[in-house]
């Protein structure tokens, strides 16, 4: 690991204030991600990915700026009112998945982060870390291999390598690496919103476009700016939320990363228990991102729903995948993950 000079923050605004500093920007002259695709600060919060990626040399900042003792209660809370959620980034992803309305009204939330890391992990990173965390690509993770997304222009060693792991969705020429999340899947499901404060100052955005598609420029993974600090998530109410699961199918039953999962919200018609009425389907695993089934969904409005319609709606989510020579059995199993999870939230009970 290379030297790194370290501060701890006492608030959102002096940790934001340093970050900035140390690249060089300021409130009216903030760039564009692309500007400063690697920059020299960091935010450390829970710890879990970014040391192990100092260690390994693969990120190397030159400044560490310490949020995990920031004085803001709103931070670390979760508050519900009627019009939804609002997750503060530095709570924990224990405390999120236990929380009693979280797990009775927004049950796909807190399965998905039941399902993600340890349990000693969960009581230790924040939420807000771990939608940014970066992906497990074997190649991004040796710096002994060509990776784009580690060092610009250096090729893809995944596309003639070994690429079980790798992306179906959203990949492109320049990097076939897959999104590894749980939590994120079931955020762009729900419609969720991201809050940021930046050195812009605060803003709010769709959580579906905090992260960017590899395309041509793989190492810029979000549309933050350096120096840019998410505070919050908010989930709106709806009357989709109770009805969610998360399914997430994978080699082991614990502490795995997911070959396929599926994040589902439904609402079926009250007179009809079979007809749909509202759906969001999430995908994670052989993604390049978190993925939103938005073909999925409306193929699957107004419609009766059955496993003939749920594999119908399923082939249409994977309508666009680009397979390599190890990944596309990812595909057929992405497909009948989706079935199940669309078949299993209409069984669920839910309290009116």
């Amino acid at each position: 690991m290379k030297p790194f000079a370290y501060m701890a923050a006492a608030d959102v605004q002096s940790a934001v204030n340093a970050a900035a500093n140390v690249n060089g920007v300021n409130r009216t002259n903030a760039p564009d991600p692309s500007a400063v695709p690697l920059a020299p600060v960091q935010f450390l919060g829970g710890g879990t990915t970014l040391i192990d990626l100092m260690k390994l040399g693969v990120m190397q900042p030159t400044h560490l700026v310490d949020i995990s003792r920031l004085n803001d209660p709103g931070l670390r809370t979760v508050q519900s009112n009627p019009e939804g959620l609002r997750i503060g980034a530095l709570a924990t992803m224990r405390q999120v998945a236990d929380d009693a309305t979280v797990k009775r009204d927004y049950p796909v939330l807190s399965q998905s982060l039941w399902l993600a890391a340890s349990q000693q992990i969960r009581n230790m990173a924040f939420v807000g870390g771990n939608v940014l965390q970066r992906t497990r690509c074997s190649y991004f993770r040796d710096t002994s291999w060509a990776c784009n997304k580690r060092e610009p222009g250096s090729g893809c060693s995944a596309l003639e390598g070994m690429n079980r792991w790798h992306a179906v969705l959203g990949s492109s020429e320049q990097c076939i690496a897959s999104y590894p999340g749980d939590w994120a899947t079931a955020l762009v499901a729900l419609d969720a919103t991201v809050d940021t404060v930046g050195p812009s100052g605060p803003r709010s955005f769709r959580f579906a476009d905090l992260h960017r598609l590899p395309g041509s420029t793989p190492h810029i993974e979000t549309q933050l700016q350096p120096g840019e600090l998410v505070t919050a998530f908010n989930v709106p109410a709806g009357p989709h939320t109770r009805r969610s699961l998360y399914l997430k199918v994978r080699d082991r039953e614990s502490y795995e990363f997911a070959l396929a999962s599926a994040a589902v919200a439904l609402q079926m018609d009250r007179t009809n228990g079979q007809l749909v009425r509202q759906v969001r389907i999430g995908l994670g695993g052989p993604v390049a991102v978190p993925w939103r089934a938005r073909e999925a969904e409306a193929l699957l409005i107004g419609k009766v729903l059955n496993e003939a319609s749920a594999t119908a709606a399923a082939r249409a989510a994977f309508a666009g995948a680009r397979t390599r020579e190890h990944n596309a059995f990812r595909v057929p199993l992405g497909q009948q993950t989706l079935v199940r999870a669309l078949l299993q939230a209409q069984q669920m009970e839910v309290a009116a």
